[in-house]
């Protein structure tokens, strides 16, 4: 049986219609584990992580998010028509970046790429709207999803999972998949526009000046957007939200002072950084952040920008973590030279304390995996005290990557 769902997707072998029975547990903490795949993944865009790497998170993530055997990215060739497997998971070494597909209306991925409209296989050994790839034939695929890749101007492919199961997959399925091309698209989108800036600051700063506005006002609008979408969802959903809305706010606030001043290579470390403590302010559970910063270090603006998602991610853990609901949570913020070369920054609350054992570098949270990654990212070093009460996180910090 086929339908078009509201979305606008293709079903194929899906009753139309709303499904009234309740979700299970087990599906429940999967789409929770989506959106935090998909939060991942929007930091991982919004840092400026290379096109490469980015299909590569993006392929691995959308597998496990879909507890699917196969994911790969198709990148469109026009003079050939074909789709070629640029990146994937599940694949071997002869079909990523070997392999193609067709790109015309009668293959699923085809169909996706030229329409627009997600496609959903769930039989495909039955299909009867689009012809099999001899790819996924030769793999034993049974059921597939396909959703466009948006890029520079124009699609940049398709996104593809794949599995051997017998299951289903559904319109959150769908929705999900479609979350990740999004980013992905986005990342696509935001190199692009980085390439331009940099070719345009050779010939005119101001234009950069402009296109950190627009980048300011853009993200200040998903913020937004994100905060009205809390304020109607679930308790587990609109704290995930808030959290996102930190660190988009925080990447915001560079953007700010980027296009307010003549100086944008840099950034005053200190005022940025209590900008950011008096967003969090209300953001982190309404918890006290009690900053203070010494002002006139500068820092190149790309550090900055992943020093200050750091420390929002340090906040925004201890005020979830460290204090009781209704509970006062004073958060103290500190910042200083450490010699000519580097800066310590520590984030102190007075809370429950950490766990016996804990090691963040094993922590499996997403608000710990993130800080690992910005610390990987600025060569940067962690320690972690128990103090009475509370846990106080310091940050030693090189002013630039050592050479």
């Amino acid at each position: 049986m086929t339908c078009t769902s509201l979305s606008g997707a293709i079903v194929e072998s899906q009753p139309c219609g709303d499904d009234s029975a309740e979700m299970t547990a087990r599906a429940l903490q999967l789409r929770l584990r989506q959106q935090e795949i998909l939060a991942e993944l929007g930091v991982l865009a919004l840092q400026g992580t290379p096109f490469a790497e980015l299909i590569e998170h993006t392929v691995v993530l959308t597998a496990e998010g879909l507890q699917a055997d196969f994911c790969k990215t198709l990148e469109y060739l026009p003079q050939q028509n074909r789709l070629l497997v640029r990146a994937g998971v599940g694949w071997g070494a002869d079909v990523v970046g070997t392999a193609t597909v067709g790109a015309d209306f009668e293959s699923p991925a085809g169909f996706a790429l030229r329409t627009g409209k997600p496609v959903i296989s769930n039989h495909l050994g039955k299909e009867d709207r689009f012809r099999t790839p001899e790819l996924l034939l030769e793999h034993g695929i049974h059921r597939a999803m396909n959703v466009i890749l948006q890029g520079d101007g124009q699609p940049y492919g398709v996104l593809e999972v794949d599995s051997r199961s017998e299951g289903e997959f559904t319109e959150h399925d769908i929705a999900f998949l479609q979350g990740a091309a999004n980013l992905l698209g986005m990342a696509i989108e935001r190199q692009r526009f980085e390439r331009d800036l940099k070719a345009a600051l050779e010939r005119q700063e101001v234009l950069l000046q402009e296109g950190n506005h627009r980048v300011t006002n853009s993200l200040q609008l998903v913020s937004s957007m994100l905060s009205l979408q809390a304020a109607s969802a679930d308790s587990a959903m609109r704290e995930q939200l808030q959290e996102a809305v930190a660190r988009i706010s925080a990447i915001a606030r560079a953007h700010q002072r980027l296009y307010r001043t003549r100086q944008i290579r840099s950034l005053d470390m200190g005022e940025y950084l209590t900008d950011v403590c008096r967003d969090l302010d209300d953001a982190a559970a309404h918890c006290d952040v009690q900053v203070a910063i010494a002002k006139g270090i500068q820092i190149a603006t790309d550090r900055a920008i992943p020093i200050s998602l750091l420390v929002t991610e340090l906040i925004t853990n201890a005020a979830k973590h460290a204090y009781q609901a209704g509970t006062p949570c004073p958060i103290r913020i500190t910042m200083v030279r450490d010699g000519d070369n580097g800066i310590v920054i520590t984030v102190r609350d007075e809370g429950r304390g950490l766990p016996e054992g804990f090691d963040y570098k094993k922590s499996t949270g997403l608000g710990m995996r993130i800080v690992s990654a910005f610390l990987t990212q600025l060569q940067a070093t962690l320690r972690i005290e128990r103090r009475t009460p509370g846990t106080e996180f310091m940050l030693n910090i090189p002013l630039a990557a050592p050479a």
